[in-house]
This record gives structure tokens, C-alpha cells and sequence, in this order.
């Protein structure tokens, strides 16, 4: 079974830094197309950042431009959000999402063209 497993979220002052893994397993990670999304309370799942595991693309919200980086480590089978200059408005529930989109090369930005989730971490930023 396809399961992905996020952590590294917790409580952080504005200005601070957080860096979110995300661990893949059940599946071939190395032909998927990997993102982040996020929902605050009352609102709808945000796309975040994504990454071609298999090519190294990126695609940013301008939200998080500059601020956020997606990357991967291959060895460690690990997929990452660092996330600098916090503001409260990032204060959401972060997901992991994947999906296959045949070559991997496809980098999607909405929450219903990924089939598989994580639970989810909290961040949460002070003002």
C-alpha cells in the first residue's frame, strides 16, 4: 500500500524557519511527481510547491516564492519543504501529496490531480 509520512511541523515565531520531510513508501517514488499542499481552517486546500522527482522541476505558489523550497533527497528517499520567513498566514495543516503522471515530468498544482496523501503536520506561526 502507497503511504506517505510527513513531519517536522510545530510552532514557530513569525520570521522563524521550519523544514517538513515527507517519506514516501509502497510505490516507485522515483517515476512520481511530489507536492505540498496546505489548508487553514474554513479554507480550501492551497497548493504550495511541487517537485519531478525524476527530473528536478519545481512549480512555487507565488505565496511561498522565495521563502519556501521544495527539494528531494534521493538516498534518503525523502521529500522536503524548507520553509524560511515565516508569516501567520502560513499557519495551516501541511500535506504530502504524489502521483504517477506516466513520465513523472508533469508538475501539477491541484489537489485533485494527486491520488496519494499523507496525513498532514501542523504549522502553526506566531505573529
Amino acid at each position: 500500500q502507497v503511504q506517505l509520512v510527513e513531519s517536522g511541523g510545530g510552532l514557530v515565531q513569525a520570521g522563524g524557519s521550519l523544514r517538513l520531510s515527507c517519506v514516501p513508501s509502497g510505490y516507485s517514488f522515483s517515476i512520481y511527481t511530489m507536492a505540498w499542499f496546505r489548508q487553514a481552517p474554513g479554507k480550501e486546500r492551497e497548493f504550495v510547491a511541487a517537485i519531478s522527482w525524476s527530473t528536478g522541476t519545481t512549480r512555487y505558489a507565488d505565496s511561498v516564492k522565495g521563502r519556501f523550497t521544495v527539494s528531494r533527497d534521493n538516498a534518503k528517499r525523502t521529500l522536503y519543504l524548507q520553509m524560511n520567513s515565516l508569516k501567520p498566514e502560513d499557519t495551516a495543516v501541511y500535506y504530502c501529496a504524489a502521483e504517477s503522471f506516466g513520465t513523472g515530468v508533469r508538475v501539477a498544482t491541484t489537489a485533485s490531480e494527486y491520488r496519494y496523501w499523507g496525513q498532514g503536520t501542523q504549522v502553526t506561526v506566531s505573529s
